[in-house]
């Protein structure tokens, strides 16, 4: 049997040769040079601890931490004697159980006192008490988040705090803000409800996160760098907050377009969930008898037909014209570079009607003429003229017809007409200018005396509110 008693001496071992960088470093560039190798190299010797558990095969590996940590199990009894690690490990063959309590020795894992009894050297026990932190959190859904609230709660506690350890969160929470809006995004029911079940999950190391911050950010000596990604954590963690109501919001869209089966209650939702749990042979089964293999139907011609063929084939003109792509020739396109006129004539007409105007005039003497619509028209445009020449143009037709030597008067009362299809207009008149001598002169008739009974049709618009067409 091979002897465990073997003392345990420090060396360099080919496992850990001198450490050269040169080989991975650009041409011309030191480890010096790069600031972020130092705190790694630094910490060589722990590395070293990793890098000896972790190389080799992976039954090596499963071994070597088996071994450490069964040792490091005992609290009450730390120090194990050669025999008492054979009766410990009997289901190991001893041969391979001594190859690894040396790679352990070596490495300075396992310590081997002077005392013949074997114990856990104070790298091998922090290395074991890291890997059982990240077994701990291994089982859970999402465990990285829990680990890594854990790991800043405990560093919070002896006030160890670091912006490396923040920033690992802060990636953590941001890295799930991108999965829940991209399952929101999907418009997939399924992947809404799971990014839900998540956030769940999640929930009780997001509220340990904002115990964690609150007392942080209380501290006023906290360093400005670890307060600067404390608060961006605390976004995060409000954006995480509000992911819930987004999933619920996602979730009312798609009931809302939800169709149901009949009068079966089966909803597309049941049945897409049904053919999820289905696999791929109970899938392509579906198919089965549901294709039809339709044969391929030779062509059927006579001679006629094939003629027509040959010719499109052969015929160099039919040819020609189906590579032909020169473009048709231009055409000349009628321009009408005349613009557009408004039809003024009316307009016109009617100023040409007020130039002869030579005596004080009622507005229906003036106005009436060829229907309602004209007198309304030729009513407003007085409105108009009765605002003064400066609210019309200066040029044109319309400022001609606003320089009008004329006095346009409106009185509060309605005066009979009953023709013309006018049946009541404004009392006013319309006079040259400078002999108004003022409006006190007309005389409207009260309505009371006309009969006409009430006025219907009357328009309401600026201008036309002083003329009602008689009874149309």
């Amino acid at each position: 049997m091979t002897d465990l008693h073997r003392s345990s001496t420090t060396h360099q071992t080919p496992l850990n040769p001198p450490l050269d960088l040169a080989e991975f470093l650009a041409p011309g560039v030191a480890a010096d040079d790069v600031p972020e190798l130092a705190p790694l190299v630094a910490a060589r010797p722990l590395l070293d601890a990793f890098i000896t558990l972790f190389r080799g095969s992976e039954a090596e590996v499963l071994l070597r931490l088996l071994v450490l940590r069964e040792i490091g199990r005992e609290s009450d009894s730390p120090r194990w004697s050669p025999d008492a690690l054979r009766a410990r490990f009997t289901y190991l063959d001893p041969v391979k159980l001594e190859t690894v309590l040396k790679r352990l020795r070596d490495n300075a894992l396992l310590a081997f006192a002077d005392d013949g009894l074997y114990h856990l050297s104070d790298l091998g026990r922090n290395a074991v008490a890291a890997i059982a932190m990240l077994l701990r959190f291994a089982d859970g859904e999402d465990a990285e988040l829990g680990f890594l609230t854990a790991q800043l709660a405990g560093l919070q506690a002896v006030g160890s705090l670091t912006p490396e350890a923040l920033g690992h969160l802060l990636s953590k929470l941001n890295d799930l803000t991108w999965h829940f809006e991209e399952a929101i995004a999907s418009g997939s029911e399924f992947h809404i409800l799971a990014a839900r079940r998540r956030l769940s999950a999640n929930e009780k190391w997001l509220a340990r996160g904002t115990e964690i911050l609150r007392e942080l950010l209380a501290d006023p000596d906290v360093p400005f760098e670890i307060a600067t990604i404390a608060q961006r954590i605390g976004l995060a963690q409000s954006r995480l907050a509000r992911a819930d109501a987004s999933f619920q919001r996602a979730l009312n869209k798609i009931e809302a377009q939800r169709v149901t089966l009949g009068a079966s209650g089966i909803s597309s939702s049941d049945v897409s969930a049904w053919l999820r749990t289905l696999t791929a042979e109970r899938l392509a089964a579906f198919a089965d008898e549901a294709l039809a293999l339709v044969p391929e139907i030779a062509l059927l011609a006579g001679g006629h037909e094939l003629l027509d063929r040959a010719e499109a084939v052969l015929s160099d003109e039919v040819r020609a014209r189906e590579v032909d792509t020169t473009l048709p020739p231009p055409d000349a396109a009628e321009v009408n570079t005349a613009p557009e006129t408004e039809d003024l004539a009316l307009l016109e007409h009617f100023a040409g009607r007020l130039g002869a105007v030579t005596r004080p005039a009622s507005l229906a003497e003036v106005v009436a003429g060829g229907g309602f619509a004209p007198a309304a028209y030729r009513l407003s445009l007085l409105a108009l003229l009765a605002d003064g020449e400066s609210s019309g143009p200066a040029d044109g037709p319309v400022g001609e017809f606003m320089r009008l030597p004329l006095d346009v008067l409106f009185g509060d009362t309605l005066e009979a007409v009953n023709e013309d299809e006018i049946a009541l207009i404004s009392a006013g008149r319309v006079a040259p200018r400078g002999t108004s001598d003022g409006y006190d002169t007309v005389r409207p008739e009260p309505l009371d005396r006309l009969g006409t009974g009430p006025v219907e049709g009357r328009l309401q618009q600026t201008g036309f509110d002083r003329l009602s067409p008689n009874g149309r």
